[in-house]
Formats: C-alpha cells, sequence, structure tokens
C-alpha cells in the first residue's frame, strides 16, 4: 500500500471530523425542532434575546429603572426583529443538513456544504448578540456595571470547577 502525504492524512482527518460534526448536528436539531419542543437552544427561534444574561434574568437582579427596562425591551425588539431572517437562515439551513441523512443514506458533500453556511450564519449572529450585550450594557449605570461584573464573577467560580474537573478528564 503506498504511503499517504501528510496532506492526504489531514483532509482525511478533516473529512471525518465534518462528518461526525454533522451527524452531531442533525441530532441536535432533530431533537430541538420536533413539533415547537422548547429545549436549550430555544434562543435559535428568536427567544434567547428575552431571557437568560441578555434578557430578563440577569439584568432584573441590577434594579433597573422603568426607563432602563423600556430601552431594554426596545434594544430586544430591536435585536430580534433585525436578526429574524438571519434566524430563518439557520433554521433552512439546519433543516436541509437533516435531509442529508433522510432515507437511510448520507450525503457527506451536501452536509458539509450546508455546514460551512451555517457557520458564516452563526458567526455573523454571534456578532449581533455581542452588539446586544453591548447595547444593554450602555443602558446600565456604573454601579450597575459593577454588579453585572461581580454576578458574572460569581457564576464563573460557580461553574469553574465543573468545567475544569471536564478538561482535565479530556486531556487524560
Amino acid at each position: 500500500m503506498k504511503k499517504l502525504g501528510k496532506v492526504k492524512i489531514l483532509a482525511i482527518a478533516s473529512l471525518s471530523a465534518v462528518v461526525l460534526v454533522a451527524s452531531i448536528a442533525v441530532a441536535q436539531s432533530v431533537k430541538t425542532d420536533r413539533g415547537g419542543e422548547q429545549g436549550p437552544r430555544r434562543e435559535w427561534h428568536g427567544e434567547g434575546a428575552k431571557r437568560g444574561f441578555h434578557g430578563g434574568g440577569v439584568f432584573n437582579r441590577l434594579n433597573l429603572t422603568d426607563d432602563q427596562k423600556a430601552k431594554m425591551k426596545q434594544i430586544r425588539e430591536s435585536f430580534a426583529e433585525r436578526n429574524k431572517p438571519l434566524l430563518e437562515q439557520l433554521r433552512t439551513k439546519r433543516q436541509e443538513l437533516r435531509q442529508a441523512s433522510e432515507g437511510g443514506t448520507f450525503n457527506e458533500a451536501l452536509a458539509t456544504q450546508k455546514l460551512t453556511e451555517m457557520a458564516g450564519l452563526q458567526a455573523k449572529l454571534m456578532g449581533e448578540r455581542f452588539k446586544l450585550h453591548q447595547e444593554m450594557q450602555s443602558v446600565l449605570t456604573a454601579e450597575q456595571k459593577t454588579q453585572l461584573e461581580q454576578m458574572k464573577a460569581q457564576f464563573k467560580d460557580h461553574r469553574g470547577p465543573r468545567r475544569g474537573a471536564r478538561e482535565q478528564r479530556d486531556n487524560q
């Protein structure tokens, strides 16, 4: 058997990784898109900005004034409206990705293409979410920003040991 060059081995390994990621993505999208089931990936439907870190959860613990609450609501609504087409494109790409494995066959080329397209859309969405967070922080007073940073630190401290144990286990 001929020796495979480093480039060919790298290409095969990369392709294998894409196939693995595609199968995981398909499994996740099937799990989260069933009949309106609301799971941890609910934000794909434009609702993530309304809860959790961006919305009510953390910001409500900062004792916002009525004016601040109104501004936050306007920022979230603007985000949702601005990103509705992007979220719809992502939903469509997930459906197309699922089609790559329907009927018991797996169309690797189609899956790779859809994952590549989704990656670009997801990067745009991440940028938009970062802008959302920055806009929402601009509404806060200096004291509220300090409180927010303290809450973030507490959250990281709380999550830290579990994450560290997982990383340590993965590196062994």
